[in-house]
């Protein structure tokens, strides 16, 4: 199991298993949502549990995000379609180990902020076909 908890510690995640993929999204309602991009970790929603005072919002027709009631730490957003979390790396210690391997959004980054090494980038337009969505789903 890989534990995890928020900036207070109110509350705790276990994740059975997390995929390799380790994203930072600059969408301005992850910007908007986390201070910055959010960076993520993904774990399949039967290996993931939660415990504390998690709060939730529906962002979007095809998403929910969670934080914690306490202190207010960004936790996850999940896919309403099947119930895949990417998960705030920074519940996890080292970012759970993963490597970043991929950047969403990133025609709308703030000039400035870069993420060094060799990933993939993808601008909006190659998000939303990736992921299958049309521009009018997103809020």
């Amino acid at each position: 199991m890989i534990s995890g908890r928020c900036m207070c510690g109110d509350v705790t995640v276990e994740v059975a298993k997390l995929t390799d993929r380790m994203n930072a999204c600059h969408c301005e309602m992850c910007r908007r949502w986390a201070g910055s991009a959010f960076v993520a970790v993904h774990g399949v929603a039967v290996d993931v549990t939660f415990s504390g005072p998690v709060k939730t919002i529906a962002s979007s027709k095809w998403a929910t995000r969670g934080w914690c009631d306490t202190c207010g730490s960004s936790l996850f957003y999940r896919i309403n379609e099947d119930g895949s979390y990417g998960l705030a790396v920074g519940l996890f210690d080292n970012a759970a180990g993963k490597t970043l391997n991929i950047e969403y959004y990133v025609d709308q980054k703030p000039d400035g902020f870069t993420y060094m090494g060799d990933h993939k980038r993808m601008t909006e337009a190659e998000t939303l076909a990736y992921f299958g969505i049309s521009e009018g789903e997103m809020p």
